[in-house]
């Protein structure tokens, strides 16, 4: 089964043409025949990062929103934070997962990373960091199996017609 993916990157210094972490995403997402249905860049600014979130996760095209980029913790670094302000459920698991198995590649400055995901809507949201590392751990040790119908025990997937679920 496809996933339709948004991809944000959360910079005040990136391009589309210097993005490389968005270009490794990118490529993960062709690579596991999902569809790159909108990719956009912005500032480090809660306000803008929230607004792009709430046009993505009102588009009934997108299942999955993956942001790259502000989850540090230099002043500047706040995309938790907007995931916060559209979150109807935390998913603590991923960032939990995320920083064990990049232990295993930066070792305890795994620490300085504040990857989350949220549930909003229906849909899945996930904050990886800027770094080409942290978005490669990201995907090959989570996203890639857990996007995957196939992937057993369970996966994200079969779960998106009960996520709206009252």
């Amino acid at each position: 089964m496809k996933v339709n993916i948004a991809l944000l990157t959360v910079t005040d210094t990136r391009t589309f043409d210097n993005d490389k972490s968005g270009a490794i995403l990118v490529n993960k997402i062709k690579e596991a025949n999902h569809m790159l249905i909108d990719r956009k860049i912005c500032k480090d600014e809660k306000e803008e990062i929230v607004l792009i979130l709430k046009e993505w996760l009102n588009n009934e095209k997108i299942d999955v929103i993956i942001t790259t980029g502000g989850t540090g913790l230099t002043g500047r670094d706040i995309t938790p934070e907007a995931l916060e302000e559209v979150a109807d459920k935390q998913i603590p698991g991923f960032g939990e997962i995320f920083r064990n198995i990049s232990l295993k590649s930066v070792g305890t400055s795994a620490i300085q990373s504040r990857a989350s995901a949220v549930l909003s809507n229906g849909k899945y949201v996930f904050a990886l960091p800027g770094s080409s590392g942290g978005v490669t751990d990201a995907w090959e040790g989570i996203l890639k199996h857990q996007l995957d119908i196939n992937h057993k025990p369970c996966n994200f997937v079969e779960l998106f017609p009960r996520l709206k679920e009252k």
